[in-house]
C-alpha cells in the first residue's frame, strides 16, 4: 500500500521514503541479483523450511480480484512440517493485515475511523473467502498512531474492548467466516475510572468475545513516549484457547523482551501475534528478527505485523532524544518482507 502524508497517497513522502527507489527489500534484490544467486541470499535472510524455500500459498482468482479492486497488495506462504505416523495433520490458516491511514490526521475523528472501517472491511472480507481461521490487525488500527504527539485529544479513539464498535463490527466478520479475529484498539476501561490501555481484542470463531491483553511493557524512546497515555497492563501473559489453536498477543514494544516472548509460551502458546507500528531508523533491522527468534527460542509460530504509511500530525512535536520539533514520527520505509508499503 502507498505511503501517505495526511492520509494523500499521492504525496512525495512516498519516494522520498522508498526503498532506494524500491517498495520492499526483495524487489531491490530481485532487480540487482542474479536468479541463481538470490536464492542463496533468501535462504540467509529468510531461512529454509525444512531443506527448501517457503512456498507461497495459492489463493483463487476471486480473492487476487478483490485484492486488485480494493487496491491492497496481497501475498500467501505456508509452512511444512514432518508428516506424523500417528496423528493426522493439522493446518492453521492465519492472516495478518498491515495497513496506512485513510483520511489526513486533520479530518474530524469520526471521519478517520469510519475511513479505515471502509479499507479494512475489504480487506477482513478477502481474507474470509480465502479461508483464514485466525486473523490480527495492527496495532491500535483504528486511528493514527498518533502517541508521540502527548496532545490528549486524540484519547478520542479511545473505546470499550469488549463493547466498543470496532468489536462488534469485527464479531459480524468472526461468525461470518467462523473466524478468529485480533482487534488490537486504544482501550477506555469504563468500569475502571476510564482508565486507557493499549490492548488486543480476541474475539472468537462464533463472535464471542475470549478475552483481551494489554500491552506490558511499554516505551520511554524517541518519540514513543507512550507512557503519557497508558502504562503498562495488568492481564499477564495470557494465551486464548481457540478452536484452531492456542494462541497469545505480544503487543509491540514486548517483541524487544525474550522473557516476554518465553512467558507465553511456558503458558502453552502455539501462535504468538506480534502487531506493532514502529519506524524504520529505530526498529526496522530488528523486528523482524525478534519475531523470528522468539519463534527459534520458543518452539511456537511467531507473526509479525508493522503498519506502514507515512503520518503527519498538525502540531509539532517534540521527543525525548533532543531532535528538533517535527510532525512526522512514521516513515514508510518499514514493511513485512514480501509486502508492498
Amino acid at each position: 500500500m502507498p505511503g501517505t502524508a495526511n492520509g494523500d497517497p499521492n504525496s512525495d513522502l512516498q519516494a522520498e521514503r522508498s526503498l532506494a527507489g524500491f517498495e520492499t527489500l526483495d524487489a531491490l534484490l530481485e532487480n540487482y541479483i542474479p536468479e541463481d544467486k538470490l536464492v542463496e541470499v533468501k535462504r540467509v535472510l529468510h531461512g529454509a523450511n525444512r531443506g527448501a524455500p517457503v512456498q507461497t500459498l495459492p489463493l483463487d482468482r476471486a480473492t487476487h480480484d478483490a485484492a486488485a479492486s480494493a487496491g491492497f497488495d496481497l501475498q500467501g506462504y505456508r509452512f511444512i512440517a514432518r508428516q506424523e505416523q500417528n496423528r493426522k495433520p493439522r493446518i492453521v490458516q492465519i492472516g495478518l493485515i498491515q495497513n496506512s491511514i485513510k483520511a489526513p490526521t486533520t479530518a474530524p475523528y469520526a471521519e478517520q475511523t469510519q475511513a479505515l472501517y471502509a479499507a479494512v472491511q475489504k480487506i477482513v472480507d478477502a481474507a474470509g473467502s480465502a479461508g483464514v481461521q485466525i486473523l490480527c490487525l495492527q496495532e491500535a488500527w483504528t486511528m493514527p498512531f498518533a502517541f508521540c504527539t502527548r496532545e490528549r485529544e486524540w484519547l478520542e479513539f479511545a473505546e470499550p474492548a469488549e463493547t466498543g464498535p470496532s468489536t462488534k463490527m469485527l464479531q459480524k466478520y468472526a461468525q461470518k467466516y467462523k473466524m478468529v479475529i485480533i482487534n488490537p484498539i486504544l482501550e477506555r476501561d469504563e468500569s475502571h475510572g476510564e482508565t486507557i490501555w493499549n490492548t488486543a481484542v480476541v474475539i472468537g470463531h462464533k463472535g464471542n468475545v475470549l478475552g483481551k491483553h494489554r500491552k506490558n511493557h511499554i516505551p520511554r524512546v524517541g518519540d514513543f513516549n507512550e507512557s503519557t497515555y497508558y502504562l503498562e497492563g495488568n492481564t499477564g501473559h495470557p494465551v486464548f484457547d481457540t478452536v484452531y489453536g492456542r494462541i497469545a498477543v505480544n503487543i509491540c514494544y514486548g517483541r524487544h523482551h525474550p522473557l516476554n516472548w518465553q512467558a507465553f509460551g511456558m503458558n502453552g502458546a502455539e501462535i504468538v501475534f506480534n502487531p506493532s507500528a514502529t519506524v524504520g531508523s529505530l526498529s526496522e533491522p530488528l523486528w523482524g528478527i525478534e519475531a523470528r527468534n522468539a519463534a527459534i527460542a520458543n518452539s511456537y509460530f511467531t507473526a509479525a505485523i508493522n503498519r506502514v504509511g507515512t503520518e503527519v500530525f498538525p502540531n509539532d512535536f517534540t521527543s525525548g532524544d533532543g531532535q528538533a520539533a517535527h510532525k512526522v514520527p512514521l516513515s514508510s520505509d518499514c514493511c513485512t518482507p514480501h509486502l508492498d508499503c
